[in-house]
């Protein structure tokens, strides 16, 4: 310590210079200092600068300054961190986006190539469109062409009509010798006429305040009431003119009344083209018009007598029973049992025979009448042999030659008196299984009114009537074939008759009951009926086509159409099935009936003679209009043939055309509906994409409309939804004029059928088109304890209807539901809210004689979660079972016929390739 300071002093005090080389040191460090921080602050800055600015210029990875490097090696102050990693994320997005950009360049470049693509298919589409077109074209024009040359179309003929006092007919060499050829002026009859028909008011000619009251309201009430009758006397084709009944005889001579007759506006000197009708109400009915010249006037009475009938002219005519009065169908009696208790019966008198046939003496055994001479008035050999079968007891029958009480006046001398009232002798025929009609013993008698009159009786209480004497005209004889409804023997087999009688199966004698029935129902029973019936005999003698009936105009309800509706994957679960087209078959409405202008020639006998229906290639009586949207049943597809047959093919290829003898058709589904939307909706959905569908007829049975807001489904067809009058369940079966198809699917608004089920039974019906073809049986069934039918719709092998919930039939049987069938019928229906498809089946088996078909094992349709039914209520068989009992007393029988026949496809549960697909056809 005293060293060192020693040392320093000393050097101090011994050296003066040495101050100044410290201070010059300081300096110098100092200035290196002041160097090395200018240095610092300025150099490194710009070499930081340098390198920064030249980062991003380097070419490869290896030499760039500032790439990815530990963050400690390069950053270690936080700030300078987080930037980096900022730069880092940012530029880590660009590369990303960089290469989308890329990409999306790339797809541009292959859409742009694809465009370019499309336009050329696009142009060579038009030009293959276009030369479709053009090939259509001119397969359209061919086809014309070949039409024309095949079946021209003619326009209606101009209407001819003659002068007002036209007189160029040619006169007859007598008034027998008239035929329509000869005494009819076809010049005011053409064919396109329509039948135009003018009646004389009854009060414009002198005899018309003698008439019968009751004949001259029915004539009137029913001329008022027919579709042909018109105002305009210069344009008729027909004049018709009622002279009987009298309430009196007559008191004018024949040359008088001829004088009268020629006073009528439009008799025209001859009376060609007029048509005297007398309607007798009563037996004894007096042919006044006997010895009168008529001209070329045609009579139409009861009564004729030899000299006096020209066949092919003039017509016989039934009596006129119910002049005012509607028959009470459901007091005639049952057509069952076939046997009753008398085989048959007869009550008359005849003055002239008894005294010959009543003389005293033992009467002769059966035996001895049938080995005996024939006498020469076979009247008398009747009342014998007659007595002699009564007398054996092999038979219970019922013959009275005397009446009780005096018998009611015959028209003629030989003609047999009817005996008792009406409803006395209708007693004795509801127990008799014959009724003998014998006929007058004059044979210069062509008709009698008390004949008719026996014959009408016979009929209305289901009596088969035996005809004894076949000399006798029956009323249009020319055009009923009576032999299908009664017996006509003549005289000389009287013996020969109780043999004939017996021989007669049980199953002749209903089938011969039931067209008696028929007969009478349609041409007899009521005053509506006989005048319809004389108009029409006249109208197909001068072969004129019946008028078109009316359909039913729909009156439509509009409705917003929504979105396309789905197609249910429940529906649409076909398998393999190509069920056909869908949208490429636009709505095809089936051909119209083009047969009226020849049905009068080819199948008049078969109309007048059978219940109207399709199985007959007549679809009406003549006393029913033509209906205008029935094609030829026979021609369309009734016949089986093979399944190889039409366009269909095998396979897919069966699948892929509808085949057939119609290939090309189509059906309409009539769904019926109350309040229901939301099930109506899901239904309607559930027909999207069915095949062959024509359109959708939805009859709102409500009061109420839709709701504002309810959105339809668009299923690639019309719906067409029809307002109603009233709440009726037979509002289902109206011919609605919006359907353009012969073929019908009636469904509820709940059913729940898969396309591949609709589709089959479309195929089955095409092959039975006058049969209802549906999927739920039913059957009836004889309550032996209750004596009454019943309704079943258990599980059974064998069934006799199918209900019209889902089942397909065709239009023309709604035409006879709405028009022909009886109206106490649709009555029940409406009372009892119910029991309509057993209707429909009553009379589609009353006509065809047929069962219905059904198809597949499916025995029920009701969609599961739907709202409670009507079917449902306890009350609904109880009430089933009543109408079924109606129906057979309103029909006087059990139309309804069991079968064990169902159909299925023909590879049913079979197990197959998986290419090959179903084919369907009867088993």
């Amino acid at each position: 310590m005293t060293g060192y300071t020693m040392l320093r002093n000393g050097g101090g005090a011994g050296n003066g210079g040495q101050p100044w080389v410290l201070r010059w040191s300081n300096r110098i460090r100092l200035t290196w200092l002041s160097f090395t921080l200018f240095v610092i602050l300025v150099f490194f800055p710009l070499i930081a600068h340098y390198y920064l600015t030249t980062i991003d210029e380097a070419e490869e990875p290896g030499k760039r300054i500032f790439g990815p490097r530990p963050g400690s090696e390069l950053c270690e102050v936080k700030h300078v961190q987080d930037l980096c990693r900022i730069r880092e994320s940012v530029s880590e997005e660009l590369l990303q986006l960089e290469a989308k950009r890329q990409e999306l360049n790339g797809e541009i470049a292959r859409l742009n190539l694809k465009i370019e693509a499309c336009k050329k298919s696009i142009d060579n589409a038009k030009q293959d469109l276009l030369q479709l077109k053009n090939v259509i074209s001119q397969t359209e024009h061919s086809y014309k062409e070949l039409m024309a040359q095949n079946q021209p179309k003619l326009s209606l003929p101009v209407r001819l009509l003659p002068d007002k006092d036209d007189v160029g007919l040619p006169l007859p060499k007598s008034a027998r010798s008239c035929r329509l050829h000869s005494c009819f002026d076809y010049s005011r009859c053409p064919l396109s006429s329509g039948f135009p028909v003018y009646v004389y008011d009854a009060s414009s000619y002198p005899w018309g305040e003698g008439l019968d009251p009751l004949v001259k309201q029915a004539f009137a009430a029913s001329a008022k009431s027919s579709v042909y009758v018109t105002d305009n006397p210069s344009i008729a084709c027909l004049y018709v003119v009622l002279v009987g009944e009298l309430q009196e005889p007559l008191s004018l001579s024949p040359s008088d009344l001829e004088s009268q007759l020629h006073t009528l506006p439009y008799w025209r000197t001859d009376g060609h083209n007029h048509l005297l009708v007398h309607l007798s109400r009563k037996s004894m009915t007096q042919n006044f018009l006997f010895n009168v010249s008529t001209g070329r006037a045609a009579m139409a009475q009861s009564t004729f007598l030899e000299s006096q009938y020209r066949d092919g002219f003039d017509l016989v005519v039934s009596p006129l029973v119910h002049a005012l009065s509607e028959p009470n169908f459901l007091e005639v009696p049952s057509q069952v049992p076939v046997k009753r208790k008398f085989l048959f019966s007869f009550q008359g008198e005849k003055v002239e025979s008894l005294r010959n046939s009543l003389q005293e003496g033992p009467p002769r055994s059966f035996e001895e009448e049938m080995e005996g001479d024939p006498p020469a008035d076979y009247d008398d050999r009747i009342i014998g042999t007659l007595k002699a079968v009564q007398d054996s007891h092999l038979d219970q029958v019922l013959v009275e030659f005397t009446c009780k009480n005096r018998p009611r006046t015959a028209s003629l001398p030989t003609e047999w008196a009817l005996c008792g009232e009406r409803e006395e002798r209708l007693e004795v025929l509801k127990a008799s299984t014959f009724a003998l009609v014998i006929a007058p013993g004059d044979g210069r008698v062509v008709a009698s009114a008390g004949c008719g009159m026996r014959l009408f009786e016979a009929l209305e209480v289901g009596a088969i009537p035996v005809i004894l004497g076949d000399q006798s005209r029956l009323p249009y004889h020319q055009l009923i074939r009576w032999s299908e409804a009664a017996l006509i023997v003549p005289k000389p087999r009287i013996t020969e008759v109780h043999f004939l009688l017996r021989s007669i199966s049980d199953n002749d004698l209903l089938a011969m009951r039931r067209q008696g029935r028929f007969l009478w129902e349609t041409y007899f029973a009521t005053a509506e009926n006989v005048f319809s019936t004389l108009l029409a005999s006249f109208r197909t003698r001068i072969q004129i086509p019946a008028a078109p009936i009316p359909e039913e105009p729909a009156q439509e309800i509009p409705h917003k159409a929504g979105k396309a509706a789905g197609t249910d994957p429940n529906m649409a679960d076909n398998g393999d099935l190509d069920l056909g087209p869908v949208e490429t078959e636009p709505p095809y409405a089936s051909p119209r009936y083009l047969r009226n202008f020849t049905f009068t020639a080819a199948d008049t006998y078969r109309a007048w003679n059978r219940p109207p229906g399709p199985f007959h290639l007549f679809p009406h009586t003549p006393l029913d209009p033509l209906l205008p949207s029935e094609a030829k049943f026979l021609g369309s597809g009734t016949g089986f043939r093979p399944i190889g047959g039409g366009a269909g093919g095998s396979g897919k290829e069966f699948q892929a055309a509808l085949g057939g003898n119609v290939p090309r058709e189509q059906f309409t589904v009539v769904m019926l509906t109350y309040e229901r939307e939301e099930v109506l909706m899901n239904s309607l959905e559930r027909l999207n994409g069915l095949p062959y569908l024509n359109k959708v007829v939805v009859v709102w049975n409500s009061p109420k409309p839709p709701s504002d807001d309810l959105l339809w489904p668009d299923i690639g067809v019309p719906i067409v939804v029809v307002r109603t009058e009233k709440n009726s369940l037979n509002n289902r079966f109206l011919p609605w004029d919006s359907i353009e198809t012969e073929a019908i699917l009636s469904i509820d608004d709940d059913a729940h059928l898969r396309h591949d089920e609709i589709m089959f039974g479309f195929r089955v019906w095409r092959e039975a088109r006058d049969r209802i073809v549906g999927f739920p049986g039913r059957y009836h069934a004889w309550d032996v304890n209750h004596q009454s039918w019943l309704y079943n719709s258990n599980y059974s092998c064998e069934l006799s209807m199918v209900l019209t919930g889902a089942a397909f039939f065709h239009k023309y049987y709604a035409y006879l539901y709405s028009y022909v069938m009886p109206q106490a019928i649709r009555d029940m229906v409406d009372e009892y809210i119910n029991c309509e498809d057993i209707a429909m089946n009553f009379l589609v088996s009353h006509i065809t004689r047929k069962p219905p078909i059904k198809v597949t094992s499916r025995w029920t349709f009701r969609c599961p979660g739907c709202p409670q039914a009507l079917s449902h209520d306890d009350s609904h068989f109880h009430e089933r079972h009543k109408c079924i009992n109606f129906f057979v007393k309103v029909y006087g029988y059990m139309p309804l016929l069991y079968t064990q026949f169902r159909v299925d496809s023909v590879l049913f549960k079979t197990r197959l390739p998986h290419d090959k697909t179903k084919c369907f056809k009867f088993i």
